[in-house]
C-alpha cells in the first residue's frame, strides 16, 4: 500500500536522548535552558513528556543511556473536565482520551446528543474558535477505552488512509460469559452486516465479506465468567462481540450477540491499549487505560 504524502505542521516538540545514567527531573533541569521545577512538573502533569513513547508523569522516573525523551508544547491552554471523557495526551495534531461506556463515539442522526467529538469540538473551541476535530475511528456507545481523534484534517487523512500501517497495536479486555477452556486462541472468519437489522454475521468460509482476525488469552476464570485480553489484527465493525459469540461466550451485557447475564450493568469491553505511529513525528506512541475495577470485583 503506498502511503500519500500530505504536508502538515511541524509538531512543537524537543526531542532528548540520555546519555548516562540518571532521573527524569534531574534530566530535564540540566536540558531544558533553564527551566524550573514547578514548571517541568506542570508537564510532568498535564501528560507532555514521553519517555521511549510512553507518557510519563513520574518525576523520578529512572532513565538509563540511549533512552527517549520527548517534551510537547502543543497543549491546550484550556483543561477539559467531563465525567465521561479524559484526555490522555493533546498535542498540535492528535487527542488521545480515555471514553467511558454509554457515550457515543459520534452521532448517528440526533444532533442534540452528546458525543465524544461534540465535547471535544467544544474543548477545543475554547482555546481558539478556529480550532476543529476531526474524526478517525470509533469505539462502541458501551465499550469504553483508549480513542484517538485528528485536530486537523491533513492528520485524519493519513490516519485513515494508512491506518493498518500505522497503527501496531489494538489490544481490549472482555468479560464473557462461561469458563473459557483454551488458554490462548486465534479466530479468524468472514463478516457481513444485514441491512435490515444492522447484525454483523459471522462465516468460517469465505462468503466475499470482510475477514477478521482475532486474537485473544484468558486471563482470569472461573464457572460462570472469563476474563480476555483481546488483540485485533483486523479492526471491522462488532468484530470482538461477534466473535465472542461465535465460540459461545458472548461479551456480558451484549444482548445483541448472545449475553443472557447482565452483571456489570454495562457492555464488559473495554479498549486497553492503543499504539501506533505518530503521524508527524514517525514515533512510535502507546497508550494504555487500566482494565475496569468491575471486570476483575466479580471473579472475588
Amino acid at each position: 500500500m503506498r502511503t500519500k504524502k500530505i504536508v502538515a505542521p511541524v509538531a512543537k516538540e524537543t526531542k532528548l536522548q540520555v546519555i548516562e545514567d540518571s532521573v527524569l527531573m534531574d534530566f530535564l533541569l540540566s536540558k531544558m535552558g533553564g527551566m524550573s521545577r514547578t514548571s517541568i512538573k506542570s508537564l510532568l502533569a498535564h501528560r507532555q513528556i514521553m519517555v521511549n513513547g510512553k507518557i510519563s508523569t513520574k518525576f523520578n522516573l529512572a532513565l538509563k543511556p540511549n533512552d527517549s525523551v520527548i517534551v510537547t508544547s502543543g497543549r491546550g491552554n484550556v483543561e477539559l473536565h467531563h465525567p465521561k471523557l479524559k484526555i490522555i495526551f493533546e498535542d498540535s495534531h492528535l487527542i488521545v482520551v480515555e471514553k467511558k461506556e454509554g457515550l457515543l463515539t459520534v452521532s448517528t442522526g440526533n444532533s442534540d446528543e452528546t458525543t465524544a467529538f461534540s465535547i471535544l469540538k467544544t474543548h477545543v473551541k475554547k482555546s481558539a474558535p478556529s480550532n476543529r476535530i476531526y474524526v478517525v475511528h470509533r469505539l462502541d456507545r458501551e465499550t469504553s477505552g483508549v480513542i484517538m481523534f485528528a485536530k486537523t484534517k491533513e492528520v485524519q487523512l493519513i490516519l485513515q488512509e494508512n491506518w493498518h500501517r500505522i497503527i501496531t497495536r489494538r489490544v481490549y479486555v472482555a468479560l464473557v460469559e462461561g469458563s473459557v477452556a483454551k488458554e490462548q486462541d486465534t479466530i479468524a472468519t468472514w463478516l457481513t452486516e444485514n441491512e435490515k437489522s444492522l447484525k454483523i454475521h459471522s462465516s468460517m468460509v469465505d462468503n466475499g465479506g470482510q475477514e477478521a482476525i482475532t486474537h485473544y488469552k484468558r486471563i482470569k476464570s472461573n464457572d460462570k465468567f472469563s476474563l480476555l485480553e483481546i488483540e485485533l489484527e483486523t479492526g471491522r465493525k462488532n468484530q470482538i462481540r461477534v466473535h465472542m459469540q461465535g465460540i459461545g461466550h458472548p461479551i456480558v451485557g451484549d444482548k445483541k450477540y448472545g449475553s443472557t447475564t447482565s452483571a456489570l450493568n454495562r457492555l464488559g469491553l473495554h479498549a486497553r491499549i492503543l499504539a501506533f505511529y505518530h503521524p508527524i513525528t514517525t514515533e512510535v506512541v502507546s497508550f494504555e487505560t487500566p482494565v475496569p475495577r468491575s471486570f476483575l470485583t466479580i471473579f472475588h
